[in-house]
């Protein structure tokens, strides 16, 4: 039975991680987005309290 030849299918493996590994994560890391979000600052927003009468 050929399918139980591990050989080729070894080979195949192997050069299919490597793709996965190597050459795959480069391609999706180089790519840009067309809206880079903007870091929002640090400031903190004052709160006042109401001077709404409740009753």
């Amino acid at each position: 039975m050929p399918q139980l030849n591990p050989t080729p299918w070894f080979m195949i493996l192997v050069f299919s991680w490597l793709v996965f590994l190597f050459i795959a994560p480069t391609k999706v890391m180089s790519h840009t987005f067309n809206n880079e979000p903007n870091p929002h600052t640090t400031e903190s927003t004052s709160t006042n309290p109401w001077s709404w009468p409740w009753h």
